[in-house]
Order: structure tokens, then C-alpha cells, then sequence
């Protein structure tokens, strides 16, 4: 089966408070949605993934930088509004059948995703549900009224799995009508709903305090900690400044190189490339290749931090020393902090920039160049 996923992220996510809407609220290093994202554009199953986001949001999902990058639709009002549009974006190449999730929900595994495929072999309509453990009650005006069978209930979960047709036809012909998810549409259609085990994990963000309960279930699984070194140096050349961890510091002299010879950047990169056994800079960005001629460094960090994260990894800390008698980097260093944080999406504690000299010893000691060493602090799944 050609399968496709659609993820739905076209929500402002009020309840969970915060200057952005909660898909592109951090999550441990990187925005919620982007979590979401990746279990399905890493799923083998899975032929091409589409992300329904609210008017406006191209710029920030743009800057997720999601490779390979989603189709991109443009929602509705409400959420049923939204999935109808990202099915009519995806019809004109239809699937055989599509998962349907909502972006709020981070931890969808590649087991879960397998047990909804499985089962649309046989079935039109698959839903993931965990089982109701505590008593349920109905309650009226503050009252408990009536125990239910819990037995005879369920949790919904997404991803939604449907043959692709099928709830198309559902969402064309029920558009308008207020239903909480696909299954119910696929009810409404008269089509038989599946059901697999859902996932305990699969949590859905929708207030403040779960992000903190979704970062707390990140770092139990990230027990695989790592640090690495990195070191470069770059000689003094022809210039009227030198870039030193993504800023640009005024200098009687430039630093020689084929990039923008970003010592700083330079020896960071190697660090976390270090961490994942990813060899180094020169096997990813190669000197002898001119797309690199010039290229801001910030893009060969920004690389390596994506190789950690598509293993399932965070950064943990960033640190960096300049080696050189000038220029002075003490007045540029919460400028070098803030930078490595933007490119790496991580709080600014999370970096560390230093300088020292060599007492006018060596090569950094006569000013001939500047030499950087870092190291990097990863964690990844325990496998």
C-alpha cells in the first residue's frame, strides 16, 4: 500500500499558554511540531508526509527546517476543516491510505504507526486506543451521578489510520458537522472502525505542565550520555573582520579559509559530530567543493546538530574556547552565546564561550591566527 501521513497542526493551542502557538513551543531543544514530524517522515512505511498549519505559519515551520521538507496546506476554522483541506491537498496524488495525527502529540513510535499499517490491510478504518484503568463516572452539576462499565470504554489516540477514498468521501460529506476526530466521521459514514493498542507515551500536549511532563519523558529515555572534542585553527589573512562563533567582531585582519572560517563554529561542529561518531567536518563539507566557498559555518553546526536529533538525541551543553591575543573577545561574548543558542535552538544556558591566551607562545601568541577548542554533551536513546 501507498501510505501517506497527515499531520495536523493548524491549531493556536491556546490552553497551553506561551507567546507562540504550542506546535512551535520548544520541546527539548526543538519545536513540538517538529517531534511530531519526524516519527513518520523516519517510518520506511511511509511515502510522503503533509502538515496542515494555521494562515500565516509558513515562516515558522520554514525555519523548523524539516528534511525532507512536508507538503505544506493551509487549515480552517476548526480542526475537521483543516484534515478535509490536507486530504483535498493530498488527492491529487492519492494514497491507498493515510494516518491522520495531531501535531500535539510528540512520542507516536514507529511500533504504533506499524500496528495502525497492519491493520488497514484488512480494515478501512483503524484506531489506536488504551483501555480505561481508573472507574469512570458521569457527572452532573458537580455531582457523580453514575458509574459506567469501563470496560465498554476507551481513549482515543491519533495517529488515525483510513483507506484514503474512504474518509475523503466522510470529510466531503459530513463537512460543516462538529465531530473530535476522523474515527468519529468514519462512524458517521457507516464504515467499521478497527481498533489496535494505542501507546501509554503518546501523550497529547494541550496545557503548560505538560510540557513539562513530555520533557521529563524525553531525558528518562536519553540515557545514553556523550561528550566529544573538536578543535580548528585558522590563520590570519587579508580582512577587516573575523567571524568567531556566528558574529562578526571588527579586526584589523580576516581569518584565511574556505568558508567564512568561523574558527569557533569550526571546532564545535567537529565536537558534536564527535558525539554520534559522524567523522568530521571536512567528510560533510568538504574544502574542495565550491558550494562551500565562503558558506556561513552557522550551517555546518546547524547540520550536526540535526544528525543528533534525527537519532532521537538533545543537546545537553555546548562549550567553546577562543585561543588568541586578539581580538578581544570579552566584549562579544554574550553576542557568541546568544548566536550559537539561535542556531541550535537551545536556551542560551546551555552555552558556554570562553578566551584565553598562550602568553605569547606559539603561533596564537605572535597573532598569526586564532585557534578554538569545544567540546559537546549529547543525549541519545539507549539502544
Amino acid at each position: 500500500m501507498k501510505i501517506a501521513a497527515l499531520i495536523v497542526a493548524a491549531g493556536k493551542g491556546t490552553r497551553a499558554g506561551g507567546a507562540l502557538p504550542k506546535q512551535f513551543q520548544p520541546l527539548a531543544g526543538e519545536a513540538l511540531l517538529a517531534h511530531a514530524w519526524r516519527a513518520f517522515a523516519q517510518h520506511p512505511a511511509i511515502s510522503c508526509v503533509a502538515v496542515v498549519i494555521g494562515a500565516g505559519d509558513q515562516a515558522a515551520v520554514a525555519a523548523l527546517d524539516l528534511t525532507p521538507a512536508p507538503l505544506l496546506v493551509t487549515g480552517g476554522e476548526t480542526r475537521q476543516d483543516s484534515v478535509r483541506l490536507g486530504l483535498e491537498a493530498l488527492s491529487g496524488d492519492p494514497s491507498d491510505a493515510v494516518l491522520i495525527h495531531d501535531g500535539a502529540r510528540p512520542f507516536a513510535d514507529a511500533a504504533l504507526i506499524s500496528r495502525v499499517i497492519e491493520a488497514l490491510s484488512h480494515h478501512k478504518a483503524v484506531l489506536p486506543v488504551l483501555a480505561m484503568d481508573d472507574t469512570v463516572k458521569r457527572v452532573e452539576d458537580g455531582r457523580a451521578i453514575e458509574t459506567l462499565d469501563r470496560n465498554a470504554l476507551a481513549r482515543a489516540q491519533t495517529p488515525q489510520g483510513f483507506h484514503f477514498a474512504a474518509i475523503l468521501d466522510a470529510h466531503r460529506k459530513f463537512a460543516g458537522q462538529a465531530m473530535t476526530d476522523d474515527a468519529a466521521l468514519a462512524e458517521a459514514a457507516g464504515l467499521a472502525v478497527a481498533t489496535v493498542p494505542g501507546s501509554p507515551d503518546n501523550m497529547k500536549v494541550t496545557h503548560p505542565q505538560d510540557f513539562s511532563r513530555a520533557e521529563a519523558m524525553i531525558a528518562a529515555r536519553l540515557m545514553d550520555v556523550r561528550s566529544a572534542t573538536g578543535f580548528d585553527v585558522h590563520a590570519f589573512g587579508p580582512g577587516d573582520h573575523v567571524m568567531l562563533c556566528g558574529v562578526k567582531v571588527p579586526h584589523s585582519a580576516g581569518l584565511a579559509g574556505h568558508s567564512d572560517a568561523d574558527v569557533g563554529l569550526h571546532a564545535l561542529t567537529d565536537a558534536v559530530l564527535g558525539t554520534i561518531g559522524a567523522a568530521d567536518i571536512g567528510a560533510h563539507f568538504p574544502p574542495s567543493d565550491p558550494q562551500w566557498r565562503g558558506a556561513a559555518s552557522s550551517a555546518f553546526l546547524a547540520h550536526a546538530i540535526s544528525l543528533v536529533r534525527a537519532r532521537g538525541g538533545m543537546i545537553a551543553h555546548l562549550d567553546v574556547t577562543l585561543i588568541c591575543e586578539r581580538p578581544k573577545v570579552g566584549p562579544h561574548r554574550e553576542a557568541m552565546r546568544a548566536r550559537i543558542a539561535e542556531i541550535c535552538a537551545l536556551p542560551v544556558d546551555r552555552v558556554s564561550v570562553k578566551a584565553t591566551t598562550t602568553e605569547r607562545l606559539g603561533f596564537t601568541g605572535r597573532s598569526e591566527g586564532i585557534a578554538a577548542m569545544a567540546s559537546a554533551t549529547v543525549r541519545l536513546p539507549w539502544v
